[in-house]
C-alpha cells in the first residue's frame, strides 16, 4: 500500500506596511485639448562613416561607349559612369540610338568589339 504524504500547508503571507490614505485632489479646470505629438526617439548614434572616394562625374567631352552584355543585349554609357542610359537588342540599334545622342551633345562614339581575340576592345574606324 502506499504512503500518502501529508499535504504541505501554504506559506503565510507577509504583512504589507499599510499606506497613508490619498487625499483628494483639488478640482482643477480642465486644460485646453492638445495635440497629441509622438514621443521623440533618441537619434542613434552614427558609426564612423568610412570615407569613400568620390567618383568624378563624365566630363563635357566623355564619349558615348556601347558594348556587349554577356546576357546578349548591347549597352550604351558614358565614359567614367556606371550608369548604363540604355540596352539594345541589336548593335545596329545601338549605333543609330548613340549617333542620334551624339550628334545633340558633340559627343564621340566609341564600339566594342562582342567576338575574337579582340573581345570587348574598342573597334578603331
Amino acid at each position: 500500500m502506499p504512503v500518502k504524504k501529508p499535504a504541505a500547508k501554504p506559506a503565510p503571507k507577509k504583512a504589507e506596511p499599510k499606506k497613508a490614505a490619498a487625499k483628494p485632489a483639488p478640482a482643477k479646470k480642465p486644460a485646453p485639448a492638445k495635440k497629441a505629438e509622438p514621443a521623440k526617439k533618441p537619434a542613434p548614434k552614427a558609426a564612423p562613416k568610412k570615407e569613400e572616394p568620390k567618383k568624378a562625374a563624365p566630363s563635357a567631352n566623355a564619349s558615348y561607349h556601347l558594348s556587349k552584355r554577356e546576357d546578349g543585349k548591347w549597352q550604351l554609357f558614358i565614359t567614367g559612369s556606371d550608369k548604363v542610359i540604355k540596352t539594345f537588342a541589336t548593335k545596329a540599334e545601338g549605333e543609330a540610338y548613340a549617333k542620334e545622342k551624339a550628334s545633340n551633345t558633340g559627343r564621340a562614339i566609341l564600339a566594342h568589339n562582342s567576338k575574337g581575340a579582340n573581345k570587348g576592345k574598342i573597334k578603331k574606324k
